[in-house]
């Protein structure tokens, strides 16, 4: 298999984690898990490098087990939640652990050529810079909650970052399950979760982070993932895509 990632411009950090490729060059088809990690997708899906489909995902809360085809080539944007209002524009709360289909001429991209995704990613760098031009602004109460939240790893109380961000935690909660389906609360709980596999692929598979106890950390991460730590660090035949592929930071 063939897995690359590639950076977004520096102005589109606030909206853009990454691109991403996949392209399953074996002659068997591959079994993973998606671990939720925060953010949605928007993927192109090609059958022998010619495009079928175009989705948008939910945000994910639990695992989801995916095969890829022999042949099959994946394309994604990995969006944070501040591109819900400001790049896609609309809300992903009604799909939630799951995805919508896109039109295949979403932002053209029936008519881009994928044999050079630099060239790609550029493209869609022009494209999402062009839609934040046209906006009328970027409410600061949200741009200062969702950097703060990747800052801390979601490790804060819903009430310190409603203190933090001068937004109250009922405002908050109220536009998180109307734009993407959860309370600020489980948000912080899949960030925290997530920010953990690095230290569980080291083998330090006790928290590091703002948890109670053991038993705690043990608790969230079955619920999101449907493994415990020493399952996630094994990762036997590289299942757990996002651990197999992780970088230090």
């Amino acid at each position: 298999m063939i897995y690359k990632e590639f950076e977004p411009d520096k102005l589109l950090t606030d909206f853009v984690k990454n691109y991403w490729w996949f392209d399953n060059s074996t002659n068997n088809k591959l079994d993973f898990t998606i671990l939720p990690d925060g953010c949605f997708d928007l993927i192109v899906s090609f059958d022998n490098y010619q495009q079928k489909e175009i989705s948008l995902t939910g945000l994910w809360t639990k695992q989801v087990d995916v095969s890829i085809e022999p042949n099959k080539q994946l394309f994604g944007i990995r969006f944070k939640l501040l591109a819900v209002d400001y790049i896609l524009q609309q809300k992903i709360s009604s799909f939630c652990n799951g995805e919508e289909i896109k039109e295949n001429d979403f932002w053209d991209l029936n008519k881009t050529s994928f044999t050079d995704l630099e060239n790609v990613t550029e493209s869609l760098n022009k494209i999402m810079l062009s839609i934040l031009d046209n906006q009328k602004g970027i409410d600061i109460k949200k741009q200062s909650l969702f950097r703060l939240l990747y800052q801390t790893k979601g490790e804060l109380s819903v009430e310190e970052y409603s203190q933090e961000v001068l937004w109250t935690s009922r405002q908050i909660n109220r536009y998180f399950k109307d734009r993407v389906g959860i309370p600020l609360k489980t948000y912080c709980k899949i960030l925290k979760c997530y920010a953990s596999y690095k230290h569980i692929k080291k083998g330090q598979l006790y928290p590091e982070l703002n948890y109670f106890d053991q038993s705690h950390f043990i608790k969230d991460l079955k619920k999101q993932t449907g493994n415990n730590p020493k399952e996630l660090f094994e990762n036997k035949n590289d299942r757990f895509l996002q651990l197999a592929t992780m970088t230090e930071e």
